[in-house]
């Protein structure tokens, strides 16, 4: 199978199994767990650590990195991401999603602090997570809700924020190590992104859908950097 159909075939087979038996809270909370701790051994731009079979491919990429000089725009010249965790410990720190949600906490508090920013904000995360031709490359009139929500909650499970009725071995099985790659170094070192890691992913999408793919990234690393500045806040204010 040519890498789309084996990603619509996954798409298919996990619509049927959750069809037939749902994963108890157990199984899925082990499951994140897993996934969290992994997302910390794929190296941005680069090589994915968890893989020694990727590291002759990834290597190139560090060839068409252009050196741009960000220090004018920011403060601190080590200002950048930093994991939520260090590796190798066995307890990593979880954010719930269901005790602080943006739905429920994080947008009524904006717009106390900022009158309408919380409904601008809020059709943004909508529009562009919701965004979608209902097609994948060549294929119409698909169903991409499950591949949309993988992108997302993956990205908020690199941030350590769970969600408690998601089945993360979702993400486990539709994306694959070299889009994991790709989402972490937009997502964390967007600086490092290059067009042959952009390439590398999805090969037969076409590009306008993996621009969907970016958008989707960064407004869900927008709302997860919210989400932790906005219940520190409210834990400030109680």
């Amino acid at each position: 199978l040519s890498e789309l159909e084996a990603l619509m075939e996954r798409m298919k087979r996990l619509q049927e199994d959750k069809e037939d038996e749902e994963a108890s809270q157990e199984e899925m909370a082990t499951r994140f767990e897993k996934e969290k701790k992994e997302s910390l051994l794929v190296i941005s731009g680069g090589i994915c650590a968890f893989s020694k079979r990727f590291a002759v491919l990834f290597t190139a990429f560090d060839d068409e990195i252009v050196s741009t000089d960000v220090s004018r725009y920011i403060e601190d010249p080590g200002f950048g991401y930093k994991d939520f965790a260090r590796r190798g410990e066995d307890h990593l720190p979880t954010f719930r999603a269901q005790d602080y949600t943006w739905e429920n906490h994080g947008f009524s508090l904006v717009n106390r602090l900022y009158s309408d920013i919380g409904h601008l904000l809020d059709e943004k995360f909508r529009m562009v997570y919701n965004l979608t031709y209902n097609t994948m490359a060549t294929h119409e009139d698909v169903d991409t809700t499950t591949l949309r929500r993988a992108l997302f909650n993956y990205v908020h499970c690199m941030y350590g924020i769970r969600y408690d009725d998601y089945d993360y071995g979702e993400v486990n099985q539709l994306l694959e190590r070299s889009l994991k790659v790709y989402i972490k170094t937009v997502t964390c070192y967007p600086e490092r992104t290059t067009k042959r890691m952009y390439d590398s992913y999805w090969r037969q999408f076409k590009h306008s859908e993996k621009v969907h793919v970016n958008l989707l990234l960064m407004e869900a690393r927008m709302q997860a950097e919210l989400l932790y500045a906005l219940r520190a806040i409210t834990r400030h204010l109680t």
